[in-house]
């Protein structure tokens, strides 16, 4: 039987069975040397499990005629947070008396099924998910993947350790105030923190249900944004599911914009402090224009949080619990929601959408906030002494996201002088998950750290020339190249230049007479063609009908093929207005031709 893939990311799963592995083998091999001993996991998949989802799994391929493509989690093992249900095992939410057998998949999870993966173990978290620290656990502390010593974060602790360790290559946690980022930040992995309703929380133990998120954790950024991607979408059994309007940008600029906080709280910890000044200074030197922001908003929105009403719902998601079951920490902040009144949870909700608007005004005119994932981590010693604040603290630069309506991303950054993990986040509005992903992977092929705590190299980038999730690719090829005149219709409308490439050798580019300002058409032709140099621009797809309409006749849209077979839309004339027209190929694209009008 072969040794336990550790460390594998997707792409290692899909190449093993491309190479004609066998699931069974890699996954019982895999289960093997897994133990529940590893407090990370609440339970793991016995062996009649196994057998019934590699059974299921067999019967999908047989549907898909053995291709194995259409299943992209092809049998690839991960685990869940044990807030989340899966049909036929425990749900406990880290509170044994509060255990039931769920009968259903939690949405998300069905998904991940349909497509291929296999459900490997539940994972420990902080009880009913709440929490920043990973100890608030009747089965104990999980401890950091680099240093037993500190905390793990929380509340998505398991689910953070065993893709750190690369047991899984991807996992589930839930974020309220920050469980599915945290954590990545204190075991150096990614932690994709999705829009509020872009993956249901249908089948979930709520914590806060108006604020409760699904969040996925994994080596890379590329994995994250497969399985949220899988994950997703609108869900009508999820009163806060919500569908993607597809009007955000798609992707970021060469040279960002990014905000980051004025004087930003670190709490005396000058080595998370000085991870965070060397992050900023890579962001610069990627091209990124750093632009620092009053911060006031997002802390007082962050206070909201736990020293307002909002805790009231954690109360209400505990409701019908004996109060003698439930952690003693957990009880004391729960217990805090009686103390609250309807009027009170009236005027915390208008200082909240008072600030959200604020913070996204703030937002809107800057590509990502950047913040650092956490201002300190602590031992497990010393949250022992200082349960509360310490937690508190770990929120500074989280607890405001889900409130705002903001989508987030966290990202490895470094190492400690003492070698623990340090991290930042990305942070957006909402549906800006793409945009963010698409930073993450730059960001994260820049640093070129090891995956989590595998000590395996970061694999090389593949290049992807798909067009993102919820975007348009257009070919550019006259007046709305960049600094061209009418460059401005797509940045206006968010889109973002992807490349420049060349056509297929079968066009034939002219400057048509008359037009204001000058533009050219591009035309097909049987023979005698040539490539003409265009951009690619990804515009959010909501945005394109907007872009389509100001194109004024004889000039449309159409399919345009690119010199490496790729077909995307583009610029196409209406073959009468080429009679008497320029013909102009031979510059090979419109640049050339206005250099040579303007030397003239």
């Amino acid at each position: 039987m072969p040794n336990a893939p550790i460390a594998f990311t997707l792409a290692d799963w899909q190449q093993a069975y491309r190479d004609g592995q066998s699931p069974a083998e890699l996954l019982h091999s895999l289960l093997d040397q897994l133990t529940c001993a590893d407090n990370a996991w609440i339970v793991l998949a016995n062996e009649a499990q196994l057998s019934t989802q590699l059974d299921g799994l067999a019967a999908r391929l047989r549907d898909a005629g053995g291709d194995l493509s259409k299943l992209p989690l092809y049998g690839v093992p991960f685990a869940i947070k044990d807030n989340i249900d899966a049909a036929g095992w425990p749900t406990t939410a880290a509170c044994p008396e509060f255990a039931y057998s769920a009968a259903a998949d939690a949405t998300v999870v069905a998904k991940l099924r349909a497509a291929g993966a296999i459900l490997i173990g539940k994972t420990n978290l902080d009880q009913f998910a709440t929490g920043l620290v990973g100890t608030r656990s009747p089965h104990g502390a999980v401890r950091n993947s680099f240093n037993p010593d500190y905390v793990s974060g929380g509340s998505s602790s398991g689910s953070a350790s065993v893709v750190a360790r690369g047991l899984v290559p991807f996992s589930l946690g839930t974020d309220t105030a920050g469980s599915g980022r945290v954590p990545a930040g204190f075991n150096n992995i990614v932690g994709l923190k999705p829009s509020k309703g872009w993956l249901s929380t249908s089948g979930v133990v709520p914590a806060c249900k108006t604020l409760d998120c699904i969040s996925v954790f994994a080596l890379t950024v590329s994995d994250a944004l497969t399985v949220a991607q899988i994950a997703g979408g609108y869900d009508a059994t999820d009163p806060y599911s919500r569908k993607n309007p597809m009007s955000a940008k798609v992707g970021m600029p060469a040279k960002p914009r990014l905000a980051v906080p004025s004087n930003p709280a670190f709490f005396g910890d000058s080595q998370n402090q000085a991870v965070y000044a060397a992050a900023l200074d890579t962001l610069r030197a990627l091209g990124a224009e750093v632009c620092e922001i009053d911060f006031t908003p997002f802390r007082q929105l962050a206070d909201q949080l736990y020293y307002g009403s909002w805790v009231a719902e954690r109360t209400v998601a505990l409701e019908g619990v004996n109060p003698a079951h439930i952690n003693p920490v957990v009880r004391g902040i729960v217990d805090n929601g009686h103390t609250y009144s309807a009027c009170d949870a009236y005027k915390a909700e208008y200082i909240r959408a008072e600030l959200s608007r604020t913070i996204n005004e703030v937002l809107a005119d800057f590509d990502a906030l950047v913040v650092p994932t956490s201002p300190t981590i602590r031992s497990l010693a010393e949250m022992e002494v200082e349960p509360v604040l310490f937690n508190s603290q770990f929120g500074t630069y989280t607890n405001f996201t889900n409130l705002a309506d903001l989508s987030a991303l966290a990202l490895p950054a470094g190492f400690r002088a003492d070698g623990l993990p340090a991290g930042i986040t990305l942070i957006a509005p909402a549906w800006h998950d793409q945009a963010l992903a698409a930073f993450g992977k730059r960001w994260q092929h820049a640093l070129n750290l090891p995956l989590g705590a595998t000590g395996r190299a970061l694999p090389s980038q593949m290049t992807n020339n798909d067009p993102a999730t919820g975007g348009v690719r257009v070919a550019v090829v006259g007046a709305h190249l960049t600094g061209m005149p009418l460059n401005f219709q797509l940045t206006s409308r968010d889109a973002v230049l992807v490349e420049q490439t060349t056509s297929a050798a079968t066009y034939r580019l002219y400057a048509l007479p008359g037009t204001v300002p000058p533009k050219p058409g591009l035309a097909r032709v049987a023979e005698d063609g040539a490539a003409i140099i265009v951009e690619l621009w990804d515009i959010p797809q909501a945005r394109f009908g907007e872009f389509v309409a100001e194109i004024p006749a004889p000039l449309g849209i159409g399919n345009l093929q690119l010199a490496d077979g790729r077909w995307v839309k583009g610029f196409i004339c209406e073959p009468y207005a080429l009679h008497g027209a320029r013909d102009i190929t031979s510059f090979g694209g419109w640049r050339a031709f206005i250099a040579s009008q303007q030397q003239g």
